[in-house]
């Protein structure tokens, strides 16, 4: 689930930061409701926004985000926000990866993304609805006990990373890297999300480090007992190896009066949508006035 801090936006969420957006179970393309090919091309076919819809674009098999059976937390939300604003809600579907903007919200053929870092500035995003950061993970018969990368336990063993996220510049600071066993960054549609978890289910690692929406989804799954540990907060140190983001919904920048709706439409359901990420095993902390722009227009 994915760009780096500031720029980690649609990185973060719509790749879900970090080797997200991987096929959990095998699915055919002819299973996936496609787009026009052609749609929204210079010269061809171009979707009309239809106000009755809230339209979603979303990828077809990114759990715990998203899938074409619609069992994915954002899916939840976004029926939260349709329901509220009286919309008919339908999705868009595209996997996540190079030119998933282009080839989607740009596009006009979808017109909402439920999940992305606030402060993301391709996109006109709303004011936070959650918080959550990067986390340590290990199996509970490990006995370890990892409060912070000072943590005596964290070089005992082998430490799954994803390759180049904010959490690895922590670890090199702290003379870690020798420890790590890197995954890589882009996403692999042969493996499942959970595969840094099951790695670490397996014992071919000691310890993951991962984005805590991720890990708290498949560690509430996991038959093997695993402890997770949101990792303190590292940006005052280095800026680069910020762990925690707001997280908004985003439309299109020229979108000013959709955004107002949904603002509106995240604050009176606030309860429910909290309600969505405990039942989701999604880690979550306040969210910070002032670390992302708040949009208020």
């Amino acid at each position: 689930m994915l760009k780096q801090v500031k720029q980690m936006g649609i990185g973060l969420c719509l790749a879900s930061f970090a080797m997200l957006a991987v096929a959990a179970t095998e699915i055919k393309d002819s299973d996936i409701p496609t787009l026009n090919p052609d749609e929204g091309r210079i010269g061809e076919i171009r979707r009309v926004v239809d106000e009755t819809e809230f339209k979603v674009c979303a990828d077809p098999d990114n759990m715990p985000y998203s899938n074409v059976k619609q069992e994915g937390f954002e899916d939840k939300i976004a029926e939260v926000l349709a329901k509220d604003l009286g919309k008919k809600l339908s999705f868009a579907y595209a996997y996540n990866r190079q030119g998933f903007l282009r080839n989607t919200i740009n596009a006009m053929r979808c017109d909402v993304i439920i999940g992305t870092t606030s402060d993301f500035d391709a996109l006109r995003t709303s004011n936070p609805y959650y918080r959550s950061g990067h986390v340590f993970v290990w199996r509970k018969d490990s006995n370890y006990n990892i409060t912070d990368w000072d943590s005596p336990d964290l070089r005992k063993g082998i430490i799954g990373i994803v390759d180049k996220s904010p959490a690895a510049i922590p670890l090199n600071d702290h003379n870690l890297m020798g420890n790590a066993k890197p995954y890589r960054l882009q996403r692999d549609l042969n493996l499942p999300p959970s595969f840094l978890i099951d790695d670490l289910a397996k014992g071919d690692i000691d310890v993951a480090i991962l984005w805590g929406p991720l890990a708290g989804y498949y560690v509430k799954q996991s038959k093997v007992p695993l402890e997770m540990k949101l990792i303190p907060e590292y940006n005052k140190v280095n800026i680069k190896g910020k762990e925690y983001w707001n997280i908004s919904v985003a439309v299109r920048k020229k979108d000013k009066e959709r955004m107002k709706m949904i603002n509106e439409a995240l604050a009176r359901n606030k309860d429910k949508i909290d309600q969505i990420l405990a039942e989701y095993g999604i880690p979550t902390v306040p969210v910070v006035d002032g670390d992302n722009v708040f949009k208020k227009d």
